[in-house]
């Protein structure tokens, strides 16, 4: 539609004249398609952000804040890039579904389940070439935890390119032909599966409270004088040996007492 085409490029421009505008003194950058909202330190997406650049944005960088959402970002249906470096997003968190979508950066966030992360890539972003999750504790490396070898990390790729094997790029790393063929074969068997991490429960003991009314237990009969009568005992035989202190006690010494 023509008209439609002419008011996205008024709007295009007109944005693009805004260059650069401040923002809750912050920079806002768009430039052909690529929008640039760095270091606000906001926790969720700004509309009047939305409403002026959802529908001519093709890139968007959020890097440098504190998001804990993604809300709102699922009205920038043209995204192909989507930049979310150094927030605060975590396992909890939906992700908009772009189909679009080829570039996702996740670096230095709160992600630590793997398997409920990639599930969640796998069902809203199925065109994804490009993933980068360094930093979280769902990338076991030594930027993420100093206990991580290189073992640990490829593992993780290799689960990774099982669950995503479209991938062309995984971190810092080109995905090779024969990585994929080898996490065709081992992937399903590199997720480590940790036990949730539970506070130890506290546990009171009942301790029972004495009666004044109740007495003590005491082993000796309740009345002071014995009841005859009903007498009870016991009996039995046992073998004794005499071990005298004189020399006769010898001869009762069998020899598998020696």
């Amino acid at each position: 539609d023509i008209k439609e085409q002419e008011t996205s490029e008024n709007l295009s421009r007109k944005v693009e004249n805004q260059n650069e505008k401040s923002h809750d003194h912050v920079k806002i950058t768009f430039e052909e398609g690529q929008l640039s909202y760095l270091g606000a330190d906001v926790d969720h997406l700004p509309k009047e952000i939305i409403k002026n650049y959802s529908k001519i944005t093709s890139q968007l960088d959020l890097s440098f804040n504190k998001l804990r959402s993604l809300s709102g970002v699922e009205h920038f249906t043209l995204l192909k890039e989507l930049v979310l470096d150094n927030n605060e997003l975590s396992d909890n968190i939906s992700f908009p579904p772009l189909t679009d979508l080829h570039t996702l950066t996740l670096n230095k966030n709160m992600f630590s389940d793997l398997h409920g992360l990639l599930e969640k890539l796998i069902q809203n972003y199925p065109n994804l070439t490009y993933l980068s999750l360094l930093g979280n504790k769902a990338c076991p490396n030594e930027l993420s935890a100093s206990d991580k070898d290189d073992e640990d990390y490829q593992r993780y790729r290799y689960y990774v390119l099982y669950k995503l094997p479209g991938l062309k790029f995984l971190d810092s790393t080109p995905v090779t032909a024969k990585e994929v063929g080898e996490a065709k074969r081992v992937g399903p068997y590199m997720l480590v599966v940790r036990p949730k991490e539970h506070e130890p429960e506290q546990v009171t003991a009942d301790v029972p409270t004495e009666s004044p009314t109740t007495d003590r237990y005491n082993p000796l009969p309740s009345s002071s004088s014995p009841d005859y009568s009903n007498h009870q005992g016991t009996y039995g035989d046992k073998k004794y040996m005499y071990f005298g202190h004189h020399s006769q006690g010898n001869r009762f010494i069998r020899n598998n007492d020696l």
